[in-house]
């Protein structure tokens, strides 16, 4: 009798509880930034740092603030859409688990349009808006401004209200100037596979003396990377001496806003020179709803972009500014995405491009997808152990310090998109690298909640876009097409663990024979991301160099490789 007592009284306490406490938030829009439904990704934002917008404090690192999201299907105005534990969050998963206090608090709309793609599959996705597909700044996406609340005690429950009533404004276009031509084309390869118009565009550095030699075809430079806004690294005046310096966090270093005008000033001082050879440069804008840009290779769910560029876009900038349109006569270079697009363009359009210059490229070699083996691992976050946990680490410093964990990253693209459309990196390996699952989007690598991995996915990756394997795979074929052509320089601290797919890399390239790849693999000590061959200078300083650093290797290799009666002389003048 007596434990039975003990065993209603302990019910009886249990049932007494009060129910947990809940957080929740309800998000609607005004009718004054839109009147139409909108479909997309609805982002909550919340912050203890009231420096700048929540919107731009989400990173990998440990200074991320907070991030919860959720789709929204033709969300009208005033509709109130609500945020509570049942939505995925970064760094914090569940709303409910924030600590009481002081929170600075905003809402974004990532809006998405449909698509009718070539394959037969519907898809939304978020339209590049002329930013470079960024979630935080595209126009068009409407957010709050941010509201300071305080979130109470663990055993109060507590609802906010937010109304996004601001509206990203639109970008204005880059004029031209005597150096620097803009140009946009409709690509037929890819709007036949977007199901609607898409363009293509290029900023063009036309050399000295375009206009006064007319006779002149020139060979042509094409710097891949980021989305630029209009050409970089050049200025054709000194730096503004009312500027104030500003310190960069990333480099240690002070006033480097001078340094980098100054830099773009001494490109430009360069570019003018007697001696300086003369040839066309191109920076490409080829953004996806996916990314910043496509990766300049074919790919099942972003569609021809290799093509489109190198049988499309190419050419046109050749024909309008006098290039020489031959193989022989193009280059690659770029660090980062660049680096990769650069060495991958080059295997894949072997006999279209003389010599490739990939600087601290994104994984060359799956078996170093950062530091996953996608062919060996079964999970991306954590090392295999029987009785721990050893989480995988994301990002260094030049000292191996830790600062982020591949769970961190995954699980912050999570949070802002799902189905590959976070618009942040590992998404867009997954959308230019995996096949089209049934839905229309790109096949998960791996689940990106756990870190599992999809050994079949592994393979077809293995296959269309592992640059070693493709290499080593049909050597017989590539290697007398691209002897002399590949390049390749990372620092050996490379913050993202880059180098380890690079020394894969290298071992096959001086593995081979027949032909000898004859090119070049150097690395910089304790150099960090993005390191581009300088064995001279600063990191900060040789990034900003890519437009100079290869010119030598470049004008070597065309003295070495141009065909019998090739145009060597009109692009050579001197004024």
């Amino acid at each position: 009798m007596k434990k039975l007592t003990i065993l209603l009284i302990t019910l009886c306490c249990v049932a007494c509880q009060p129910d947990p406490a809940t957080l929740t938030f309800e998000v609607s829009f005004s009718d004054q930034v839109s009147e139409e439904a909108k479909d997309g990704r609805l982002l909550l934002l919340l912050s203890t740092d009231d420096s700048q917008e929540p919107r731009f404090q989400i990173n990998d690192g440990p200074n991320t603030q907070l991030v919860y999201g959720q789709n929204v299907d033709a969300m009208a105005a005033s509709q109130a859409v609500v945020f509570n534990a049942e939505q995925f969050g970064y760094p914090i998963e569940n709303l409910n688990d924030l600590e009481p206090g002081d929170y600075w608090v905003q809402a974004l709309l990532h809006t998405y349009e449909t698509f009718n793609l070539a394959t037969g599959h519907t898809v939304k996705l978020p339209m590049d808006n002329g930013e470079g597909q960024q979630w935080n700044r595209s126009p068009g996406n409407i957010y709050s401004s941010p509201k300071k609340i305080t979130i109470p005690p663990n055993n109060q429950s507590a609802n906010f209200s937010i109304v996004m009533d601001q509206i990203i404004p639109p970008i204005e276009e880059p004029e031209d100037t005597k150096w620097i031509k803009h140009i946009k084309i409709k690509s037929e390869r890819l709007s036949e596979f977007w199901g609607r118009d898409t363009y293509l565009g290029a900023h063009v550095l036309l050399p000295k003396g375009f206009d006064e030699h007319p006779e002149a075809n020139y060979p042509l430079m094409v710097f891949h990377g980021h989305y630029p806004s209009d050409f970089g690294g050049f200025r054709t005046t000194p730096p503004d001496s009312t500027m104030d310096p500003e310190y960069s966090e990333r480099f240690d270093v002070e006033g480097y806003n001078i340094i980098q005008q100054q830099e773009a000033y001494n490109q430009y001082l360069q570019w003018i020179s007697d001696d300086f050879p003369r040839f066309i440069i191109i920076e490409i804008q080829h953004p996806t709803p996916y990314y910043d840009d496509s990766y300049a290779v074919n790919s099942a769910s972003q569609g021809p972009y290799g093509d489109a560029i190198t049988y499309e876009l190419i050419p046109h900038i050749e024909e309008q500014f006098r290039g020489i349109g031959e193989g022989w006569s193009r280059f690659l270079y770029g660090g980062s995405t660049g680096g990769w697009e650069a060495l991958a363009v080059q295997v894949m359009y072997p006999d279209e491009y003389n010599g490739a210059f990939a600087a601290c490229p994104d994984p060359i070699d799956f078996r170093a997808y950062c530091l996953v083996d996608l062919y060996e691992y079964d999970n991306a976050y954590y090392y295999e152990s029987e009785h721990k946990q050893v989480p995988i680490p994301a990002h260094r410093d030049y000292l191996g310090a830790v600062n982020s964990y591949m769970k961190d990253a995954n699980h912050k693209e999570l949070a802002l998109g799902d189905k590959s459309r976070s618009g942040q990196q590992f998404d867009i390996w997954e959308a230019t690298y995996s096949p089209q699952g049934e839905d229309g989007y790109p096949v998960r690598i791996w689940d990106k909640k756990t870190g599992d991995i999809n050994a079949e996915v592994a393979q077809y990756w293995k296959e269309n876009y592992d640059l070693r394997y493709i290499l080593e795979r049909d050597w017989e074929e590539l290697g007398p097409q691209l002897q002399g052509k590949i390049n390749i320089y990372c620092g050996d601290m490379d913050n993202y663990y880059l180098n380890n797919a690079v020394y894969l890399m290298e071992e096959f390239l001086e593995s081979t024979t027949d032909p000898y790849y004859d090119g070049e693999v150097d690395y910089g000590d304790r150099a960090e991301h993005c390191w581009n061959g300088d064995q001279e200078n600063p990191n900060h300083i040789s990034r900003l160099r890519y437009n100079t650093m290869y010119v030598d290797k470049i004008m070597n290799r065309i003295n070495e490789s141009a065909p019998e009666g090739a145009n060597l002389s009109s692009w050579r003048y001197k004024e």
